[in-house]
């Protein structure tokens, strides 16, 4: 094995200085007047950002979490030229079935944190051996401590061929693939591109929209369209600003913790299962943990480049032929109905509307999350 494609164990170690510019940064943000309005119509609101930073001035602990990471088997391996930082996990149970799940953006690996000892170790957390995985949890190239692409061609297309080798290359000839946002769009792919092993996929946001809508809709078809106007309306204006200019919004990223907690807090808030409280579903360590891996690797211009990488992307349909399981959260942007799906996938193996949750599922209800991917791949193990 060349040392290009070895796996290299992992730790995280921010140096205290990058620690101390940090609460340096922070003590001397100037702050933004108030909005004009009661509620969050123009973005995040200053009383909520500040009470947040307060608490990352005075009480968060960047080595409480950094020890938490260092807890998990890390791992740096090269694939097509570029570093790849990530989780694997394996369960002590024989048999499990090895999953790979991707994060989305404002996300990171710290969405799925507290699902990785129920997803590896079920008969401690109620569980049978039956529904054991071996946990993959990569870093989408830009994001946390994978590398930044240099040049443009990091789509979807090249990460979903990026995690199939990573499959391959941990001894994993059969595997499942998990995600959500940007980790929905790769698994996607993944689905699409039907590699050899890759058994099913599940996703927390199908695209499923048909390209040609009958005249008459479904009282759920309608509200579900109507979700995908309002977001088209209301909620894609940061889609737009990252597809085209994520070097411009890099720049305040880079330069400003509060600009990067408030660029990411407002979305935690709005997509949530929180009526705009993020507070509500979230623990401000929680919400810190994941702007850390932002702020601490400067990923936000890298991050936004994502978006650069797939102008024009929408929830219109993909077309699957391959197993494919779907959870629909309702606080989802928009949550489709399964007729959709049944269009869209010719091999639908589990469909299912969870209680409650939103758009970061794995992160704000990891019980309910860890029950769907179970329930999931039940009938391909």
């Amino acid at each position: 094995m060349s040392i290009s494609t070895q796996l290299i164990p992992f730790r995280v170690e921010i140096p205290q200085a990058e620690l101390d510019d940090l609460k340096r940064r922070l003590d001397g943000t100037r702050w933004p007047d108030r909005e004009t309005v009661a509620d969050q119509s123009q973005g995040a609101q200053l009383a909520k950002v500040q009470d947040l930073v307060g608490y990352w001035r005075t009480q968060y602990d960047w080595r409480r979490f950094e020890a938490r990471l260092n807890s998990y088997p890390q791992f740096k391996t090269e694939i097509d030229g570029l570093g790849i930082h990530f989780l694997h996990i394996k369960s002590p149970h024989e048999n499990a079935l090895p999953l790979i799940m991707t994060h989305g953006w404002p996300g990171s690996i710290v969405e799925f944190l507290d699902t990785i000892d129920p997803l590896v170790n079920p008969t401690a957390h109620g569980g049978e051996a039956k529904d054991a995985f071996h946990v993959v949890l990569p870093s989408i190239p830009g994001y946390g401590f994978s590398d930044k692409p240099t040049t443009k061609g990091w789509n979807r297309t090249r990460i979903g061929n990026a995690w199939h080798e990573l499959m391959q290359r941990l001894g994993y000839p059969r595997y499942v693939a998990q995600g959500g946002d940007w980790g929905s769009v790769v698994t996607t792919e993944m689905g699409r591109l039907k590699f050899d092993g890759l058994a099913a996929i599940h996703v927390n946001l199908p695209f499923v929209v048909p390209a040609d809508l009958p005249a008459e809709l479904s009282a759920e078809e309608q509200a579900a369209l109507d979700q995908c106007v309002l977001f088209a309306s209301d909620g894609i204006a940061y889609h737009d600003l990252q597809t085209t200019r994520p070097e411009t919004i890099g720049f305040s990223l880079a330069d400003s913790p509060v600009g990067q907690a408030s660029w990411i807090y407002e979305k935690l808030a709005s997509w949530s299962d929180s009526d705009g409280s993020a507070e509500s579903v979230f623990s401000y360590d929680q919400i810190l943990d994941n702007i850390m891996l932002y702020w601490v690797t400067n990923s936000g211009a890298s991050s936004a480049r994502m978006y650069a990488e797939h102008p024009g992307l929408n929830f219109g349909a993909v077309h699957l032929d391959l197993p494919v399981a779907v959870s629909v959260f309702p606080g989802e942007i928009y949550t489709p109905p399964k007729a959709w799906a049944e269009q869209a996938y010719s091999n639908l193996i589990y469909w299912n509307k969870a209680e409650k949750g939103g758009h970061f599922a794995a992160f704000e209800q990891p019980a309910i999350f860890v029950s769907e991917v179970r329930a999931a791949f039940a009938s391909v193990r």
